[in-house]
C-alpha cells in the first residue's frame, strides 16, 4: 500500500498549543503507525510551531486557519473546501469549540466524522447550560462516533445529549511512563536559595485560566502556611503554566504572603524534569475530563492532591495513591497539604502507588490500540478499507 493509500485522519482543533488535550493529539499521533494512518493537524485559531515540534513524524501537517472567535457557520465554506482538497477518510473533533465542524466534514463528504469529548468547556465547568446541550444535540445528526475520555463524559453524552451506547466508545487517556519517570530522589530544579533538601516541594502544571482555578491552590498554601511555622521554612510551592489569569494568580501570591515560598515557573518545555524536582502534585481544578498532566505526574512517582471533578477519582485512589479534595475549597486543600507535609513515610507510599497504576492501567499502547480500533470500525462500517494492521 503506498502512503497516498493510508487512511487519512484530520484532527481539528480549536487551537494547537501546551495544553493536556492537545499533548493527547500529539501521543496519538506520535505513537500510530505510519503504515496504518497519516495524520493532518487543522487549528481553527492557531498552531503553535514550537508545539507542533512535538509531533516527531515528519509526515504531518499542521494548517492554521486563524478564524475570529464567534460562531463558525460563516466559515462552513472555508472549512468545505480545505476538507474536499484534503480528503481525509477520517475527521476528528475535540470539545464543543470545533464540534460544529462536523457540519462542513458531512458537506465535504468525509465518510467517517469522530468527535471526543476531552472535558467541560471553560464557561460550563458542569456541563450544566441548556445552550451547549442544545448545540451538542443540533450537530449529533452529523458524527458518526463518540468518544469520552471519562465514565463522567460518556453519561453526559447518553442522559443529556441522548448518543446512544452503539455510538460512543470510552477511551482513558494514557501517559508516555518512558518520558515522566521518577526521580531516584528529589531534583532540585527551582531557582538557587528557593529551595534545600529539608524543602517538601508541591507543585501544579496547567494553564492558568479560571477553570484550573491555580488562585484556590495558592489560597490554600497561604492559609496552611500562616498557621504552621514549620512549614513557611520548609513548605515550597511550584506553579507551571501560563495565561490569561497570572495577574490573578500573582496577585493572589502577594495577598497571601507567600512570595518568598512560591515560583511562578512560566510555560516551560521541560515538564518531566520540572515534575521530578516535586514531593507531591496538586491539580486544583474546577472542572476535568481525564487530566494528562494528572497521568504524568503519576507517572512521575507524586503523591497526589486533586479536586473530586470529572474523571480525577478514577484515577486517583484516595488514600492509596493521593488524596481528594472537593474543588473550590481553601480549607480542605490545605489540610490536605498539611497531612503529606507531616507524614512522608505516606508520601513514599503514595509515590509507589501512583507510579504502579499508571504502569497497569494507562500505558499509552493500550490508547492508541483502542483509537485505531475506533477509526477502523467506522472505516468499515462506511465501506473504506482500513490499512493492513503490521
Amino acid at each position: 500500500m503506498s502512503a497516498v493509500d493510508v487512511p487519512l485522519v484530520a484532527h481539528i482543533v480549536h487551537s494547537f498549543r501546551i495544553g493536556g488535550l492537545e499533548n493527547g493529539v500529539v501521543n496519538l499521533i506520535n505513537r500510530m503507525p505510519a503504515s496504518r494512518y497519516r495524520h493532518v493537524v487543522i487549528a481553527l485559531t492557531e498552531c503553535d510551531p514550537a508545539f507542533c515540534s512535538r509531533v516527531t513524524r515528519d509526515d504531518v501537517h499542521f494548517i492554521s486557519l486563524k478564524l475570529p472567535p464567534g460562531h463558525g457557520a460563516r466559515h462552513y465554506w472555508r472549512v468545505f473546501q480545505l476538507l474536499r482538497n484534503l480528503r481525509p477518510t477520517v475527521v476528528h473533533t475535540r470539545n464543543l469549540a470545533a464540534l460544529e465542524m462536523v457540519v462542513p466534514a458531512w458537506a465535504a463528504r468525509v465518510p467517517v466524522r469522530v468527535h471526543g469529548e476531552h472535558g467541560w468547556d471553560t464557561g460550563d465547568p458542569g456541563g450544566v447550560s441548556k445552550k451547549y446541550r442544545f448545540l451538542r444535540r443540533l450537530y449529533a445528526p452529523f458524527v458518526t462516533h463518540y468518544i469520552a475520555l471519562s465514565v463522567q463524559l460518556s453519561s453526559y453524552l447518553t442522559q443529556a445529549i441522548g448518543v446512544g451506547d452503539a455510538r460512543l466508545t470510552r477511551i482513558c487517556n494514557g501517559v508516555d511512563a518512558t518520558r515522566f519517570l521518577p526521580a531516584v530522589s528529589r531534583r532540585n530544579v527551582a531557582p538557587v536559595g528557593f529551595e534545600t533538601e529539608a524543602s517538601v516541594v508541591f507543585g501544579t502544571v496547567g494553564r492558568l485560566q479560571a477553570v484550573k482555578d491555580q488562585v484556590t491552590l495558592v489560597r490554600a498554601f497561604g492559609l496552611w502556611l500562616a498557621d504552621d511555622t514549620d512549614a513557611r521554612a520548609k513548605a515550597r510551592l511550584v506553579i507551571i503554566g501560563d495565561g490569561p489569569q497570572r495577574g490573578e494568580v500573582e496577585a493572589a501570591i502577594v495577598s497571601a504572603g507567600v512570595q518568598a515560598q512560591v515560583w511562578l515557573a512560566g510555560a516551560r518545555d521541560d515538564v518531566p524534569r520540572l515534575l521530578q524536582g516535586m514531593d507531591v502534585f496538586v491539580l486544583p481544578s474546577k472542572a476535568e475530563g481525564i487530566s494528562n498532566t494528572l497521568l504524568e505526574a503519576m507517572a512521575s512517582g507524586l503523591p497526589v492532591i486533586a479536586t473530586d471533578v470529572g474523571g480525577n477519582a478514577e484515577l486517583v485512589v484516595a488514600n492509596e495513591t493521593g488524596e481528594l479534595v472537593p474543588p473550590e475549597d481553601p480549607a480542605a486543600m490545605a489540610q490536605a497539604m498539611q497531612g503529606l507535609f507531616r507524614d512522608p513515610e505516606r508520601r513514599l507510599a503514595q509515590r509507589l502507588a501512583a507510579r504502579r497504576r499508571v504502569e497497569a492501567e494507562f500505558s499509552l499502547t493500550a490508547m492508541v490500540d483502542r483509537y485505531m480500533a475506533v477509526y477502523d470500525t467506522m472505516l468499515a462500517r462506511a465501506g473504506r478499507s482500513p490499512a493492513a494492521s503490521d
